[in-house]
């Protein structure tokens, strides 16, 4: 039960992209190039001489399977790049600091309970047999767990779909939670602001898979109901897989080839397989973009305001922090290079957000201002990184803040 108790500074743990070498009990920050830039064994910061001792300046072992995006998890190492999966990374972490502390232990063997206990809490039928933790405790506390979506953002998808563009809603969740979830944040009426409704999509198999191998499925009562052959028409259905969602969606258009623009918050389960897959236009939500404050360039300044996006809304109750234990999501020192000239590199998580979105934007709130014909600058666009970030930039990745020499 003890790891369970929380100190205050425990969540400063919690920062997306750190990857845990299982085996070694280690969460490491990840550079471009694959090097470990800070790490800590448990808890416990690693010293850069530790870093280097442990990790030397090569590219980790497991950075090859890790950058391809085919798997998030194995037996070595799990990738934490979304905050529905961060309060893991804690537990994870607190776990080694005990078997430390009672066994010493050199290998460790806990990932197969973690799963486990991933499993109990949530598998399909947690939400209706109310097992777990996770599921009894948002069904009684909405209110504590989850924020109304913004009144700006409910105006922005009606004007969507009012000017003619077909809106879907796809996630991993079950239609029971993906129902609680939507009438708490957008109302009862949830389902008119979506042509489509996907749950359990299991992402990213939703992108990788053939029809065979995950096609839809109707729904009774929250029950799956038989497999479909194809998609007929829009509606609210469960699984599936993007190949079929696309013929659909060229029915519904009366066009060979529709353009879909894709969001979502985690690099490994939208972005990545959005962009690699279905060859779709990502939008990347990005909460770190709140996190220094960015200033916007003088020129935007004199636009008027209809022409703006709202950068920061009255929903953030909490200004978004940024670790001391880790540092910058986008960039950081080498270690053991304190004596030598200054050189920050990006980090592994910051080069996927130019290398896989179209745009990246800290909330839809940001976005939801701006007219319907707003052109975007796109991160390939040109050969700058920093291109496609929307209102602009975060200050780490710009010259002038400091000395900046990227790999």
């Amino acid at each position: 039960k003890d790891l369970l108790t929380l100190a205050p500074d425990n969540l400063d743990f919690c920062c997306k992209g750190l990857v845990l070498d299982i085996e070694e009990g280690d969460f490491l920050k990840l550079a471009e190039d694959g090097t470990v830039l800070r790490a800590t064994h448990g808890t416990k910061s690693m010293t850069s001489e530790e870093i280097l001792e442990t990790y030397g300046r090569r590219e980790w072992k497991h950075f090859n399977t890790v950058s391809g995006m085919v798997s998030r998890s194995g037996t070595k190492y799990y990738l934490y790049d979304n905050y529905f999966d961060l309060p893991g990374a804690l537990l994870c972490a607190r776990v080694v600091d005990s078997l430390d502390q009672h066994d010493g232990q050199k290998k460790y063997d806990f990932w197969k309970d973690m799963v486990a206990a991933i499993q109990h809490n949530y598998k399909i039928s947690a939400f209706k047999e109310d097992c777990g933790t996770y599921f009894p405790e948002v069904k009684n506390h909405p209110d504590k767990y989850l924020q109304t979506c913004p009144e700006s953002v409910k105006k922005w998808l009606k004007q969507l779909k009012s000017a003619g563009k077909i809106l879907l809603l796809i996630t991993s969740s079950h239609s029971d939670y993906c129902r609680l979830l939507c009438e708490h944040i957008l109302g009862n009426d949830f389902e008119e602001y979506f042509d489509i409704v996907i749950t359990n999509a299991l992402k990213p198999g939703f992108f990788s898979h053939t029809p065979n191998q995950r096609p839809f499925r109707t729904l009774e009562n929250d029950e799956e109901q038989e497999a479909l052959l194809s998609l007929d028409k829009p509606g609210w259905y469960s699984q599936g897989n993007a190949i079929q969602l696309y013929e659909l969606l060229k029915k519904m258009t009366g066009k060979l080839d529709p353009k879909v623009v894709y969001f979502g918050d985690s690099m490994h389960s939208d972005i990545f397989p959005a962009h690699h897959y279905s060859n779709w236009e990502t939008v990347f939500i990005l909460e770190e973009l709140l996190g220094d404050k960015v200033t916007l360039p003088a020129e935007t300044e004199s636009e008027p305001l209809e022409k703006k996006g709202k950068y920061e809304g009255d929903q953030l109750k909490a200004p978004y922090f940024v670790s001391k234990q880790w540092g910058s999501f986008f960039v950081d020192r080498l270690p053991g290079l304190e004596n030598a000239e200054e050189t920050l590199v990006r980090t592994w998580s910051c080069k996927c957000i130019s290398t896989y979105s179209t745009i990246a934007i800290p909330s839809l709130e940001a976005i939801a201002d701006l007219p319907l014909d707003y052109r975007f600058t796109r991160f390939s666009s040109n050969s700058s990184a920093t291109a496609g970030y929307y209102p602009s930039p975060p200050r780490a990745l710009l010259p002038n803040e400091e000395s900046v020499t990227m790999k």
